[in-house]
């Protein structure tokens, strides 16, 4: 859905779901991409919304004491001035984590054994 504040659209937010069976810890989250109808948004133009609060990325970088429960939908906040227009999209959303019991220098290798090339049809009304 389309967000505003003032009065005007300043953006969209899109709901995903976890997918490791234990939940993940903020600090394991791994920055993410969103990818709409083909353009991408990613870094200070993210912000995540798990337990009822809002962080940016870099926030969660540092927080190992909040967890993204398995059946918990995250809302994914998307700066983008007008947000989308009224009908159908093709959304994506890309994101890693690393697992509690795999060495930091795993991050990459697990990214590419994860990986999914997976999209979504959002349709705005």
């Amino acid at each position: 859905k389309n967000i505003e504040a003032d009065g005007k659209i300043i953006g969209f937010q899109v709901c995903v779901r976890s997918t490791y069976y234990r939940g993940i810890y903020l600090s394991q989250l791994r920055p993410a991409t969103v990818t709409v109808d083909g353009e991408q948004f990613k870094g200070d133009q993210i912000k995540w919304t798990i337990g009822g609060k809002t962080y940016t990325e870099d926030e969660m970088a540092g927080i190992g004491d909040v967890n993204w429960a398995l059946l918990e939908p995250a809302v994914i906040t998307v700066a983008k001035p007008g947000g989308l227009a009224q009908g159908a999209h093709k959304v994506q959303v890309d994101f890693n984590y690393s697992a509690s019991y795999m060495p930091p220098a795993f991050d990459d290798m697990m990214a590419s054994f994860f990986a999914q090339d997976e999209s979504r049809v959002l349709i705005l009304v």
